[in-house]
């Protein structure tokens, strides 16, 4: 049987509906997984392959994508399956019709703002997830400021040392680490959060309908989420203007803003290499010199 004759007769399964698929359709875009669309003319689906080995990633993704979910705030596909068949994992949700573009950006904002009023009793999550491949640990914390330095920060820089990233960025590391309960200055509530918003991880309906997917979901300072959507562009002004009516953001955001950003820089360094361990040392630097 073919990978495709099994995640078939998985969705049949799932569904109660016998499901044919035509030959399917690869999607580009992806960097760490394949992406299809597989559709038996009437009902489309969407499909992410990996190695069998990555498995847990896409169930912890299935489960994430529940979470956000549940707090039918803003649309996330839902996922139908998971499983493995050939020497592949794979993943089966919802397929939408999505584009780039949409007028639809002060909805998403706001629609973020009451996904973040969904709130734990403390900080992380149910169970360990990726962050693009790389694992993130998730076990719940009552402090913020040691659940950052710890399970993000910490993390991401022992990652790095033990692929030669040492130095000067550990120096600083180590340095910002010391620092954080004057650098993470507030009292944030355990907000749920996509994880990894930024701009490749929103998009429209064709009814303009905004939705967030690939999600590293956990419980934490919302600001943390606010700064990726900032890091790597994409978000209009809009967006930013509406989340702010919604909920005001606290004093001293523009600080802790770099502090968050930090976690996702350096998560590239330690995935793709190349000019972020440079980027990563001049945001320490800068954070350093505002305590």
């Amino acid at each position: 049987m073919s990978i495709w004759q099994t995640i078939a007769q998985a969705i049949s399964e799932h569904t109660d509906r016998t499901f044919v698929p035509e030959p399917p359709r690869e999607l580009a875009g992806g960097c760490i997984n394949s992406a299809f669309h597989l559709s038996d003319g009437t009902t489309s689906w969407f499909v992410k392959t990996n190695t069998a080995a990555r498995l847990d990633m896409f169930e912890a993704e299935a489960e994430g994508l529940d979470e956000l979910a549940a707090a039918e705030a803003i649309r996330v596909p839902r996922a139908l399956c998971t499983g493995t068949t050939a020497g592949l994992a794979y993943i089966v949700m919802q397929h939408l019709e999505l584009g780039r573009g949409g007028q639809g950006w002060d909805t998403a904002g706001r629609q973020l703002a009451a996904l973040h009023r969904r709130q734990a009793a403390a900080f992380g999550w149910k169970r360990d997830n990726t962050i693009g491949a790389t694992p993130q640990h998730n076990d719940w914390q009552s402090d913020w400021v040691v659940f950052w330095r710890d399970r993000r920060l910490g993390f991401q820089l022992g990652l790095a040392a033990t692929q030669g990233y040492g130095g000067r960025l550990q120096s600083l590391g180590e340095q910002l680490l010391d620092r954080f309960p004057a650098l993470i200055d507030h009292a944030p509530v355990p907000s749920l959060l996509h994880g990894d918003l930024w701009g490749g991880n929103m998009a429209f309906t064709s009814a303009g309908e905004p939705v967030i997917y690939d999600p590293a979901t956990y419980y934490g300072d919302r600001e943390a989420e606010l700064a990726m959507t900032e890091l790597f562009g994409g978000f209009s002004p809009d967006f930013h203007a509406a989340y702010r009516e919604a909920w005001p953001l606290d004093a001293g955001y523009r600080v802790r803003r770099e502090l968050y950003k930090l976690y996702h820089v350096l998560n590239h360094l330690n995935l793709f290499g190349g000019g972020y361990a440079s980027q990563a040392q001049g945001m320490m630097q800068r954070l350093l010199a505002e305590c």
